[in-house]
């Protein structure tokens, strides 16, 4: 129960809800047990009439007024136990909303590492399947285990001043239970936490192969996947029937040891009747009552004692994420104003998850409103700069200087909203195109919305779909080309208008013509911003003020477009190729 902790917080903040969900129990249970002891009563009374103890004015009289007790103790239990589910499994119903959004807001403080580290269907597993399996617990286990204890102190208070030794009697299978159930919850605990897991496993291969679907199709490897899928499935499936196998063994036990008692009822309390301990008759009958009513309580003590099981297994694996910390924290709690100076002082840096060392001793200086390009084979480290500079990762050794101050100082908030990135590998959601590019700035008009794909070049091929800026796109923008997706993706930062814009080879996937159109769009927009523009082309860095080659984490060579082809270097032989296939 100690996973199960970490609910408190959220069982004090409904607290009020909880104490009246617990008043209405012990209304609604007292009231349900009214009737036994009137059917009890109304044997009774059938049993005088034949025995010529009362007359039939009386035995009718008192027959009509326990008929009316009967009803009129039905409905208001029954009003009773439906405000009793409507307060307790409503509270389970907010405390879900809430540990949910804790998930959430602590997924996105986790640092890139980490979803390296994990896969998005087992992430995606714990904020629904484990949720869900919490809500039980905070729901139906808390309300039945209530519901349970109110009607065992109930009745048992109604049986023990009718018949205590029979109460003692009807009693006897209970330790038995206990022990049963203490030792099927240890098999429900283990086998719940192999679920859950297994289920993890499942969602993550469903989910990657619907995100490669394409990729899937174009090798023409449907039948392995689907024979994996089958895998997977099947080893789920046993482990659930594992788990089904043992939860099973519940109910029936329940059954059992109620008919037992209820044998136990007829037999000790027919022979206390025989014996005079017990006066009426109709005793035996409200005790037989007493137990079936009993039933289902008891029962349920196995299935909450499951759902208990397994929502600590299912808390655990979440509070495995949520004691995660970031690798990267805000250590400035006042916002920071940007302008936009940017320092590299000998920074080198290895990504943790795979110890390659990315930047060895890299240094540059970028004033604010100047454009940086950064030029460079494929894994020189060129994209980790614009990362560290997002501060996504932290370096391990030189510094890093925003308008004069190291970046871990500044506020992690302020930073990142002062930037505009454009990845290499263009992300859209599964939204509006119009909503796409609104990303980069929510309050944006539709006129701003419409001026910044013109300057990204993908107007034209916007106003070409039918329902235009309102076309729905596919899960990560699948519905545009390459080549489409980069330019909203470039709409995207420059609505933002922010103070440092950052370019990671976003051109790759357009042709030449349009890259220089999209480049002098940029030059305009880009004029009193500070710019890093990553690329693999000279033609999108032959206009920054300044250029930058890196070759295995080192600069190699700095200066101007004019200088540098003048040097002999890689510089001069990619302008050199690259014009050559120009011209061919």
């Amino acid at each position: 129960m100690k996973a199960l902790k970490h609910l408190n917080k959220y069982f004090y903040k409904y607290r009020s809800r909880l104490i009246i969900g617990i008043f209405i129990t012990i209304i609604a249970k007292v009231f349900m047990l009214f009737t036994p002891r009137l059917v009890g009563d109304s044997i009774t009374i059938v049993a005088n009439r034949l025995d010529g103890k009362i007359s039939q004015e009386v035995f009718e009289t008192e027959i009509i007024f326990n008929v009316l007790y009967i009803i009129g103790a039905a409905i208001v239990a029954g009003v009773f136990t439906f405000l009793m589910r409507q307060t307790i499994i409503n509270v389970s119903r907010y405390i879900e909303y809430d540990l949910k959004n804790e998930i959430y807001k602590h997924y996105q403080v986790l640092s890139l590492n980490f979803y390296k580290s994990n896969r998005t269907g087992d992430l995606m597993n714990r904020i629904s399947e484990d949720v869900g399996k919490v809500r039980m617990y905070v729901g139906p286990a808390i309300m039945y285990t209530m519901n349970t204890i109110t009607l065992f102190v109930v009745a048992l208070i109604y049986m023990t001043s009718t018949a205590p030794k029979l109460t003692l009697y009807t009693l006897l299978p209970l330790p038995i239970l206990s022990v049963a159930i203490y030792q099927l919850s240890r098999l429900i605990n283990k086998r719940s936490t192999i679920v859950q897991q297994s289920l993890s496993t499942l969602s993550t291969f469903t989910q990657e192969t619907f995100s490669g679907v394409s990729v899937i199709k174009s090798y023409g490897i449907e039948p392995r996947t689907n024979t994996e899928f089958t895998d997977f499935s099947n080893q789920n499936r046993q482990k659930q029937i594992n788990l089904t196998k043992v939860q099973a063994l519940f109910f029936p036990l329940m059954i059992l040891l109620i008919g037992i008692s209820n044998l136990i009822v007829i037999y000790v309390g027919g022979m206390q009747y025989i014996d005079g301990e017990i006066k009426d008759i109709g005793t035996i009958a409200e005790f037989i009552i007493y137990v079936n009513m009993l039933t289902w309580p008891v029962a349920t003590v196995g299935w909450v004692t499951s759902l208990v099981q397994q929502a600590e297994a299912s808390q655990e694996r979440i509070n495995e994420f949520l004691k995660t910390k970031p690798d990267i924290t805000n250590t400035a709690t006042e916002p920071t104003p940007i302008k936009g100076d940017i320092e590299f002082k000998n920074v080198s840096f290895t990504y943790p998850d795979t110890n390659i060392e990315a930047l060895k001793d890299v240094s540059f200086m970028l004033k604010s409103g100047k454009t940086l390009a950064i030029l460079g084979k494929t894994g020189s480290g060129k994209s980790t700069i614009l990362d560290l500079i997002g501060r996504l990762y932290d370096i391990n050794n030189g510094s890093i200087l925003v308008d004069n101050t190291t970046i871990s100082k500044l506020n992690l908030y302020s930073l990142r909203e002062s930037i505009g990135y454009v990845p290499q590998d263009a992300f859209l959601f599964s939204d509006t195109i119009k909503n796409n590019i609104k990303f980069g700035k929510e309050d944006a008009t539709d006129d701003e919305v419409i001026e910044a794909a013109k300057n990204a070049r993908v107007h034209k091929n916007i106003m070409g779909f039918s329902k235009t800026y309102e076309t729905t796109l596919g899960e990560r923008g699948i519905t545009l080309s390459g080549g489409q997706k980069q330019r909203v993706s470039i709409a995207r930062a420059i609505i933002k208008k922010p103070d440092i814009l950052l370019f990671d080879d976003c051109l790759s996937a357009v042709d030449t013509e349009t890259e220089e159109k999209i480049l002098k769009n940029l030059v305009k927009l880009t004029k009193d911003k500070t710019t890093i523009i990553v690329s693999h082309r000279v033609s999108s860095a032959k206009n920054a003020d300044k250029i930058i080659v890196l070759d295995d984490g080192k600069v190699i060579q700095t200066g101007n477009h004019d200088s540098l082809i003048n040097k002999e270097g890689y510089y001069k032989e990619l302008y050199t190729k690259q014009l050559s296939e120009k011209e061919m």
